[in-house]
């Protein structure tokens, strides 16, 4: 299943990027680059929605719409997609 959330990058005074996803409650990436923040988002959230249904929680949070997310100066804003792949068994 395939999952699409966006997340809010913003590039640090060092030159590094941080990010967050506003619909993920404290999932955050790193990077030296924006290129290495999204692949470090890519993998949070996949670790993030895994954690989430692995405890049951069905009903993911809502994805927002772009539009409506907050941005400051030079934020960018990536959508970042998770392919979790379900087993059989996997909600028993």
């Amino acid at each position: 299943m395939k999952f699409i959330y966006p997340a809010v990058f913003h590039r640090a005074e060092d030159g590094s990027y941080t990010g967050y996803f506003p619909d993920l409650e404290d999932c955050y990436a790193r990077g030296e680059t924006l290129e290495d923040a999204v692949e470090d988002a890519n993998e949070a959230a996949n670790n993030w929605i895994t954690a989430e249904l692995a405890e049951e929680l069905i009903d993911l949070p809502p994805v927002s719409e772009i539009s409506d997310i907050p941005l400051n100066e030079g934020d960018v804003v990536r959508n970042i997609a998770v392919t979790i792949r379900f087993y059989e068994g996997w909600d028993e």
